[in-house]
């Protein structure tokens, strides 16, 4: 009997923490992720008010994930010294006014800089602009992995790093039709076009949940007040168990990087990322190719939902059964093999409906992948080398956020619009991180082989 009411006041514990953090943390995500990727409904009106190229808008689209790349570990090295409250709130506030800033991208003239690297002064600006931006979000995402290890045990952290992830799903549900209507609808109101108001109202939510953050999200379960101390005991009790049973792991920064596995993990995240962002950043423009017209924009945000409604409920739904089986590794594989699958179809299928059958599956794979990933690295990681090598593998990894949009737009031009090769070389990066996943032991996330 008392091990049951023990068991169901843990459980209970545990359903209270996700309701007070994940809304909040989801929340944030997706104004994270619409701040993010909305450059893609954007360029549908820009690169021709403004004369982008392909290949200059991939280059600007992945030069975000440049200074993301430079500014992550720092960032995450910050959040656990200064704490995730503070630090959260700072990266959610700087990283709108940014995005609001694009308003001004044809505004600022750059004279001879721009001219030294062979760039109008919008080019410029937009290049500059979009670092500036992976600078000033760089720490989010892995912050809040790591936040999570500060709540959840590993055989809990699956499902609700899934329910976070789903932000991705959700900021494209509801940023796709919400820009296709802002750049259908609003281009000329106030004397500004549709893509400048899509910039300025989308980055309102960010600085707004930046306030929220600092005044709702705790550091960790010794600061939230809304935590009995039974239930906290619960919490810390749980944590120290499993900070207990990864003796002999890597605990220091420095020791994290002279690991091989977190670098194994880099690179199969990058190769993740590359399929994702690649696709991710051109899904608008491959959607409107769809034989869509050319200013119907609300009707390829409409289109553009589709893979990502599907999206949301498969990564709920794999996390789920990964915690059930304690198993990580092949998940993530298989999430891979979909992507692979979705991407040989963009590269040989014909017609709109296999186009849009190869979007969902490399919309799903990826996103049920990197869902199982993110509780690999936590199982052999703790204390300053998880704080290190999760912002390490992170920002390493999202460099190939940097590769995808570059190469789509570099081959586009190339090839007269064509993508084929880049859909080709983007199955080929999936594959090599699925390869490489086998390389590395399964840890064991949760008391059973994963």
């Amino acid at each position: 009997m008392a091990s049951a009411q023990d068991h169901g006041s843990e459980a209970a514990t545990y359903r209270l923490i996700t309701w007070r953090l994940v809304p909040l943390l989801f929340a944030g995500y997706v104004a994270c992720f619409l701040d993010r990727v909305n450059i893609g409904f954007a360029k549908l009106q820009m690169a021709a008010e403004l004369q982008f190229s392909d290949a200059v808008y991939g280059f600007g689209a992945g030069i975000f994930f440049i200074g993301y790349f430079l500014f992550e570990v720092p960032s995450n090295l910050t959040l656990a010294r200064v704490g995730a409250r503070r630090w959260m709130t700072r990266i959610m506030i700087s990283w709108g006014l940014l995005s609001a800033g694009f308003v001004f991208v044809d505004d600022v003239p750059w004279g001879p800089v721009s001219a030294a690297f062979g760039c109008t002064d919008a080019e410029f600006t937009f290049y500059v602009l979009r670092f500036l931006l992976g600078a000033a979000e760089a720490g989010f995402f892995p912050g809040v992995i790591l936040y999570l290890t500060y709540w959840f045990p590993a055989h809990r952290r699956a499902e609700i790093v899934a329910l976070f992830m789903t932000g991705i799903g959700v900021s494209n549900v509801i940023g796709a039709p919400l820009s296709g209507a802002i750049l259908q609808f609003a281009d000329g109101a106030g004397g500004l076009a549709g893509w400048e108001w899509l910039f300025v109202i989308e980055a309102l939510p960010s600085i707004v949940l930046g306030l929220v953050f600092l005044a709702l999200l705790p550091d960790g379960p010794q600061q939230a007040r809304w935590l009995g101390d039974p239930q906290r005991a619960i919490v810390l009790s749980r944590l120290a168990d499993e900070e207990a049973a990864k003796a002999g792991h890597r605990h220091t920064a420095a020791a994290a990087f002279a690991d091989w596995r977190v670098w194994t993990f880099a690179a199969v995240y990058f190769c993740s990322i590359v399929c994702l962002y690649a696709v991710n950043f051109w899904m608008p423009t491959i959607v409107q190719e769809m034989g869509i017209d050319t200013g119907d924009y609300l009707r390829v945000g409409l289109v553009t939902m589709i893979p990502w409604s599907v999206a949301i409920g498969a990564q709920v739904l794999w996390a789920r059964h990964s915690d059930r089986t304690g198993e990580r590794r092949w998940h993530c594989i298989a999430g891979l093999g979909a992507a692979i699958a979705g991407l040989l179809l963009l590269a040989f299928g014909a017609g709109n409906a296999a186009s849009l059958v190869g979007l969902t599956l490399v919309t799903v794979g990826t996103g049920c992948a990197l869902t199982t990933f993110w509780t690999l690295p936590p199982a052999i990681l703790s204390g300053a080398a998880a704080a290190a090598g999760i912002a390490w593998i992170n920002s390493l990894g999202n460099l190939g956020g940097y590769l995808g949009p570059d190469v789509m737009g570099r081959v586009r031009d190339a090839n007269g619009g064509d993508a084929t090769m880049a859909f080709l070389l983007l199955a080929g990066l999936a594959l090599v991180g699925a390869v490489l996943l086998l390389a590395v032991p399964a840890g064991r996330a949760s008391g059973r082989s994963s």
